[in-house]
């Protein structure tokens, strides 16, 4: 593909990842901020991860139907915490594989407890960084599984037309990797079932809504 060897690509690829590295909880401000402050702040630290230059970080309308479907915490007197920065960072990187409804159903545990924690040990900052800091560790095992797939996907389609055999060897890429979405997206909803079938408030939110159904029949 692209007449790339494997290790060419993945030092691409490497490459990419350091430009996309996720946001310190350091790098969030320790003081209040005010709604603009917070779409700044997010649209600068994100700017990499967009795919198209006109792309939206965060914008006020996003954050304020967060709030009002109960998924953010509400600010207090029009000012946002480091930790509804931090929630915010959930949110986003969830919001490209969950729906709303999944996200709540895996933030609201998080927040009810620990969002305006002892701000030592159990707050919201301890839980993102013993989350992102895995971090490091799991982009490597990433790297060599997408090695892996890209050196089978090379070597799809050889009796194919030599003009179609770079596009379908990318579409066998594509595929690789999309499989390996499907199931890993199969399991996260899998799991967030458990949780809502065991988190009293999901379990609550769930049961208005059947009978909410029932009631519109």
């Amino acid at each position: 593909m692209d007449n790339k060897n494997t290790k060419e690509f993945l030092q691409e690829l490497l490459d990419t990842l350091h430009s996309m590295d996720y946001v310190k909880s350091q790098e969030v401000p320790n003081i209040n901020l005010y709604m603009d402050q917070v779409t700044t702040f997010m649209e600068t630290q994100l700017a990499n991860i967009k795919r198209h230059e006109d792309d939206k970080i965060l914008t006020k309308t996003m954050i304020n139907n967060y709030a009002k479907n109960d998924l953010l915490p509400p600010p207090e007197k029009k000012k946002y915490s480091k930790e509804h920065v931090l929630t915010l960072l959930f949110i986003y990187y969830f919001k490209n594989i969950l729906s709303i409804n999944d996200i709540k159903s895996v933030l609201n545990p998080i927040t009810d407890k620990y969002f305006g924690g002892d701000g030592m040990n159990f707050n919201m900052e301890s839980i993102y960084n013993e989350v992102f800091n895995l971090e490091n560790e799991e982009s490597k095992k990433f790297l060599k599984d997408v090695g892996k797939k890209y050196m089978i996907a090379t070597d799809t389609f050889k009796g194919f037309p030599e003009e179609d055999q770079d596009f379908l060897q990318q579409f066998s890429f594509i595929c690789l990797l999309s499989y390996d979405v499907y199931l890993k997206k199969m399991i996260i909803e899998s799991t967030i079932d458990k949780i809502n079938a065991t988190y009293p408030r999901n379990v609550d939110a769930n049961k208005k809504k059947k009978d909410k159904n029932k009631k519109d029949r």
